[in-house]
């Protein structure tokens, strides 16, 4: 008997998108609930415990919706509440960052990983952590690259302004011969034709899309919590905590297509 519970997905706003499209292309059969904090929006810059507090009422919420489980599709937040809301929480819970640290560790042949993201993600040192944890031999350079986020929000992924913040922000990781490139922010995926514009052929770049769908998939069948009715193709929600015009018009920015109806939800009074 299959598991027909939607799977919740949350981010502070459109990145987490190439995640659950990453889930909905690997798990056709799933329905999906998806909650963008556009009233938050971006929670890069802010202290860890104002994320830790949104991502926690978010949760609650996903879980009053009788979700199977929750993925955190944003590394800030990842970084800021995974583990003390697994403990908190009954749901299963699944973050970007471990699935993209044990990636890239499989993927380097030089042991020199780069990983790009929010402040508020290198800050926290989750990914240096996570990374370690599988082969504490591996180099790791972090580096916070904040503006990529704003070039992909304005629709500017593949176009020279990219490709000149890219050569900017990535020179010190190809000069120390990093192989592997960690797409840390959901929103860097979008920049993949860019970066291998500016630096053909430098990196294996590892995507937190990819790689979370994957841990996803894993995890509903070692619970064999799979959805089998197959008739669950646009049975997704998508919703917003404020602005719901905006995540459509984003998304379309970033996918070159329209999303179904966006509803706004009201999680803080």
């Amino acid at each position: 008997m299959g598991d027909e519970r939607p799977i919740g997905v949350f981010d502070s706003g459109a990145g987490g998108l190439t995640v659950l499209r990453a889930i909905r292309d690997r798990l056709p059969l799933e329905r999906t609930i998806y909650v963008a904090d556009l009233l938050h929006f971006p929670y890069g810059p802010r202290y860890q415990h104002e994320v830790k507090t949104f991502a926690f009422d978010i949760i609650r919420y996903l879980e009053s919706r009788d979700v199977k489980l929750v993925v955190i599709a944003c590394n800030t937040a990842t970084a800021a509440a995974l583990n003390q809301a697994r403990e908190l929480f009954d749901v299963p819970i699944v973050g970007v960052i471990s699935p993209g640290a044990q990636a890239a560790v499989e993927a380097t042949r030089k042991g020199l990983v780069g990983v790009i993201s929010t402040e508020g993600t290198r800050m926290s040192q989750e990914y240096l952590h996570a990374i370690k944890e599988v082969d504490p031999m591996i180099g790791v350079y972090q580096k916070a690259c904040p503006e990529l986020v704003d070039i992909v929000e304005a629709g500017e992924a593949d176009s020279p302004l990219a490709e000149a913040a890219l050569r900017r922000d990535l020179a010190e990781i190809v000069d120390l011969g990093a192989d592997v490139l960690v797409l840390g922010c959901t929103h860097y995926p979008l920049l993949k034709g860019s970066i291998d514009r500016a630096f053909p052929g430098a990196f294996t770049l590892v995507d937190s899309a990819a790689t979370t769908a994957a841990m996803v998939e894993r995890r509903l069948d070692h619970a064999r919590m799979r959805s089998e009715l197959g008739d669950n193709d646009g049975d997704h929600e998508l919703l917003v905590t404020a602005t719901p015009d905006r995540l459509g018009e984003v998304a379309e920015i970033l996918f070159g297509e329209r999303v179904p109806h966006v509803r706004e939800i009201n999680l803080w009074d």
